[in-house]
């Protein structure tokens, strides 16, 4: 058995190329005691992965050269040296752009998926994604129902779960993304109050006309200047969940900051948060939020492209703001 690899081989500025990665076909290792093989079905690509290649380190070390990109998967276990995970029990974890992935049972996480949710879903609306959506809304913005949240990046994987969230939550939801379709479908399926076009529109016009009464929550995917319009406008007691800046990842000089002091004037808070400090917190999310899925009262949206060299493609529309849903790679067949 053969194993296709990916290795991050020297680091990008600005696009993921495929001249950044080394690809290496070798046998599978066999198996030690305690350890698995994975086949690796589905790669995630959130837009954090950019950041991993950077050479600074961020919330995990940088990627090392010469090694496995490092990426979230689910698979399923082909070979097992393990009693906690028999052949065929579906897993998750730090898999990596490989076919197949060897290594001890700790490293990964067993599913029991419900039949009628797609699997991709323990990798985004019922794992990383909704984690940080429901925590970084709950645990960090504080809402209380009748206050307004904006959201940047409101179309995205996990912006439009801020979204609905906040709407079941009792809020007044203002949602920020790139161009009139995205907005449309923040309206009409995901329920916003309305929706600001920062490709079209006057953002800081629309703000001033959509919460005439100031921000209470702020969930920050983006940064850069529109960050500034958000901080101008909050309320005192303000909270600011940053959940990313990806108006930085892939290079990009847009800062944020001109508007800081109003944080002391509003005597505002902004803080950020990891999803993994909320991994412990994983079984009662899903208690939460699977009924939701399952009464379609929460909805997502999600994107695939098949095969590994498919992944820097799937990385830039990302960066470019053209995708309209979690992105994943299909490593290898979900079927046997």
């Amino acid at each position: 058995m053969l194993n296709t690899s990916w290795r991050l081989h020297s680091r990008p500025s600005g696009l993921v190329e495929r001249d950044h990665f080394d690809v290496r076909t070798e046998p599978v290792p066999e198996p030690a005691p305690g350890h698995v093989v994975v086949r690796n079905i589905y790669l995630m690509v959130p837009a954090s992965m950019r950041i991993w290649m950077d050479a600074e380190d961020t919330y995990l070390p940088a990627q090392p050269l010469g090694e496995v990109m490092r990426g979230i998967t689910l698979g399923v276990v082909e070979h097992s040296e393990s009693e906690r995970l028999p052949v065929g029990t579906h897993v998750t974890g730090m898999g990596g752009w490989q076919e197949y992935s060897v290594g001890p049972e700790r490293a990964w996480t067993a599913l029991d998926p419900h039949p009628d949710i797609g699997l991709t879903a323990y990798l985004g609306v019922l794992d990383l994604q909704g984690l940080t959506a429901y925590y970084g809304l709950t645990d960090v913005g504080r809402p209380a129902a009748g206050e307004t949240l904006v959201v940047t990046a409101a179309a995205g994987s996990v912006g439009s779960l801020v979204c609905q969230i906040g709407k079941k939550l009792g809020l007044r939801v203002i949602g920020i993304a790139g161009g009139p379709a995205k907005c449309a479908w923040l309206r009409d399926s995901c329920g916003v109050d309305d929706a600001i076009d920062y490709k079209g529109e006057d953002v800081a016009a629309r703000l001033d006309e959509l919460c005439p009464d100031g921000i209470d929550i702020a969930f920050e995917n983006v940064g850069g200047p529109i960050m500034d319009l958000i901080i101008d406008r909050i309320n005192t007691h303000a909270r600011i969940a940053l959940c990313g800046m990806v108006s930085t990842y892939n290079g990009n000089e847009q800062t944020a900051g001109r508007s800081l002091m109003n944080l002391v004037n509003k005597r505002g808070r902004i803080q950020g948060f990891i999803v993994r400090d909320y991994m412990s917190r994983r079984a009662e999310f899903r208690e939460i939020v699977t009924p939701w899925l399952l009464d379609g009262s929460l909805i997502y949206r999600e994107e695939f492209s098949t095969g590994l060299h498919s992944t820097p493609a799937a990385m830039n529309r990302l960066a470019r703001g053209q995708n309209t849903g979690l992105q994943f790679v299909r490593v290898t067949s979900p079927v046997d």
